[in-house]
């Protein structure tokens, strides 16, 4: 299930900016502004979209777990 809100670029200070969520204004994110869509500036107002990464999470469980199991072999 893929999740979205609207939040606005409230500053941008040393290349982060701090997103303030527009429903939530107590809500703030502080993200690199590498990650921005080009141009973006203070005051523009952003969509942003949370989407669980199925594969990614397997993915980084099998590696711990393999991780894990090797430690168990060295003690």
């Amino acid at each position: 299930m893929v999740r979205s809100m609207k939040a606005t670029i409230d500053r941008i200070d040393q290349g982060i900016a701090i997103l303030i969520d527009r429903e939530d204004d107590t809500l703030q994110f502080r993200v690199p502004v590498s990650l921005l869509p080009p141009a973006s500036r203070e005051g523009d107002i952003l969509s942003v979209t949370f989407e669980r990464d199925g594969a990614g999470t397997k993915e980084a469980k099998e590696k711990v777990s393999g991780l894990i199991q090797e430690l168990r072999k060295c003690s």
